[in-house]
């Protein structure tokens, strides 16, 4: 069996196939980062999860595409304790944008990441290049959900939101200081904790002030990441993954078209389109 994996740092969703490439088994665990997550932890999602144990022995081949895995050493990591659960398996690990090259497509293009992080390459048909390191939710990730939460809890302490709009995110949120610092500075996973903030973006995506958030947030995206591309633009295409890319589509258009730019695809989750371009890959 082939088993291919797409992890953020929220979640991972994992595809189980036999020879039958129809119908695959679907899982879903929680987000396994090797920058932010110990081997123990991120063993622990995966030992803990039944349907991948009760696979673990007919697994044979193993493509794991994630947040985190873009260095030698957090690919062997990962390698590591697949292979230790995957007894019988091959595994190979590859940074997340790679998933994204392969659900959007084959040839030349630059191809975007926006879910929980961001990330942005050129795929010359072979290989991803990136113009910018990946420097996580602290520095960079703009255009994220981390980003986006910490755009709407800079607005509402600072109380820059429209009042009606502080109503809402309180009910919504513990927004206690305490609670906040708590989850920000102590907690393994703050990028995810912010990246939460961002679903109350699309459940009041009418309101101006929001709209103003994400056209912003879409903006400087471009601005930080796409632009570095814009000599392959001129003859490549532009496709974007993620949740946050889906859900807030139509704010990127806006933002793209301002710069000359046009997005061609728009796919939520990269796993329902790789397989076709990595099963015959040698792992």
């Amino acid at each position: 069996m082939i088993l291919i994996a797409d992890s953020g740092s929220t979640k991972c969703d994992w595809m189980l196939y036999s020879d039958n490439r129809s119908n695959p088994i679907k899982i879903r665990t929680k987000g396994l980062n090797p920058a932010i997550l110990s081997k123990k932890q991120l063993k622990s999602i995966i030992t803990g999860n039944e349907d991948l144990f009760s696979y673990k022995d007919q697994v044979t081949s193993i493509h794991f595409f994630g947040a985190g895995c873009g260095t030698k050493k957090n690919q062997h990591k990962v390698n590591k304790i697949l292979t230790s659960h995957f007894k019988n398996a091959n595994a190979s690990t590859h940074e997340d944008i790679m998933a994204a090259v392969y659900a959007t497509t084959s040839t030349p293009a630059v191809v975007c990441i926006l879910g929980t992080g961001s990330n942005c390459c050129y795929f010359d048909g072979k290989e991803a290049h990136l113009k910018s390191p990946a420097l996580g939710y602290i520095l960079m990730d703009e255009g994220s959900g981390n980003y986006f939460g910490k755009e709407l809890l800079k607005a509402y302490y600072y109380k820059q939101m429209p009042e009606a709009l502080r109503v809402r995110f309180e009910k919504a949120y513990n927004l206690k200081e305490r609670e906040v610092v708590k989850q920000l500075y102590k907690s393994t996973t703050p990028n995810k904790y912010l990246a939460d903030f961002a679903r109350f973006l699309f459940e009041n995506e009418t309101h101006p002030f929001i709209k103003k958030v994400l056209l912003g947030g879409m903006t400087v995206f471009i601005e930080n990441h796409i632009l570095q591309h814009k000599e392959e633009l001129k003859t490549v295409p532009l496709h974007f993954v993620g949740s946050i890319a889906y859900f807030a589509q139509d704010y990127i258009q806006q933002a793209l078209s301002k710069k000359g730019l046009k997005a061609t695809h728009f796919i939520r989750r990269p796993i329902d389109n790789i397989i076709d371009n990595i099963v015959n890959e040698p792992v």
